[in-house]
């Protein structure tokens, strides 16, 4: 075999490998950190585009979680990658370190730039501003269907307005109503109804970084809640542990309200659906 034939098998062999993937039947392919992420890209997407969430069960943890080579190799090989940032799923920001992929990260996207926040799926604001940017992003790889992504983008934001009416509702029949939270999850949903998170910075940020609080946080929390200065008690049913057993137990011990938030979407609905439940459900326990 010649020195060029010999080139020219090895050019196609690398220009095979390269081309693998969902792209090869002319299908574009999106992967999602989380569900959540994953249910708002396909709102976008449509059903031509494969949509493929890492993250779908309740029990991970988005901080912790390590890729298989199996999730590594749909990363790879995805058209676009979309992703939480704010250090919320590094392992997404593992994965792509290096290469040249198309991306949408949340985090990049919020209004307020001061507010490190991480948990911007609970931002309406932010979630808008991904479904643009999301189908701007795929109009460029998919330039044929581009008015229908920003159709579908269109639509979809339409759809938080409702999400947005529920908190606007709250800020105006209940300012500034006191509340705690196991950990600052659903904290831009509070902002969006004024509510006033009334919880131990040291607490919060103990549970979310999974160490044990100090007692005085922990005494101080529980205060605000058996002591009935906080309207209702946000919890986070995916990250419970001993002391926020302790903590929803004194709250209804107290008759003040809990209401339950995930991190994930739960089974069977998508993302409108859950953002206006977890909105109702603040409602419902301010009245």
């Amino acid at each position: 075999m010649s020195a060029g034939l010999t080139a020219g098998v090895v050019a196609a062999v690398v220009l095979t490998a390269c081309g693998s993937g969902a792209e090869d039947d002319g299908t574009v392919s999106i992967v999602a950190s989380t569900n959540v992420w994953g249910s708002i890209a396909s709102a976008v997407a449509g059903p031509e585009v494969e949509v493929t969430s890492i993250i779908s069960d309740p029990a991970a943890d988005p901080h912790s979680f390590e890729t298989s080579a199996t999730d590594t190799a749909k990363i790879s090989d995805a058209d676009l990658v979309v992703f939480n940032g704010g250090h919320y799923d590094e392992f997404i920001e593992k994965a792509i370190a290096g290469r040249d992929k198309r991306t949408v990260e949340a985090f990049a996207e919020r209004p307020d730039k001061n507010d490190d926040n991480e948990h911007v799926w609970y931002d309406v604001s932010t979630v808008a501003a991904v479904a643009d940017r999301i189908a701007s992003q795929l109009g460029e790889i998919d330039a044929t269907n581009a008015a229908g992504y920003t159709e579908r983008a269109t639509t979809f934001k339409n759809q938080l307005i409702g999400v947005s009416t529920i908190t606007g509702t709250i800020a105006t029949q209940h300012p500034n109503a006191p509340v705690a939270q196991s950990e600052p999850l659903a904290h831009y949903l509070l902002l969006a109804a004024t509510a006033q998170d009334k919880t131990p910075h040291e607490f919060q940020e103990a549970i979310e970084q999974e160490t044990d609080p100090a007692p005085a946080a922990v005494a101080a929390t529980r205060d605000l809640i058996s002591g009935k200065q906080v309207k209702a008690l946000i919890y986070n049913v995916q990250t419970q542990d001993k002391i926020t057993q302790d903590l929803r137990a004194t709250a209804q011990a107290a008759g003040i309200p809990v209401v339950e938030v995930t991190e994930t979407l739960p089974e069977g609905v998508d993302y409108v659906q859950w953002q206006t439940a977890n909105a109702k459900a603040l409602a419902a326990a301010l009245r």
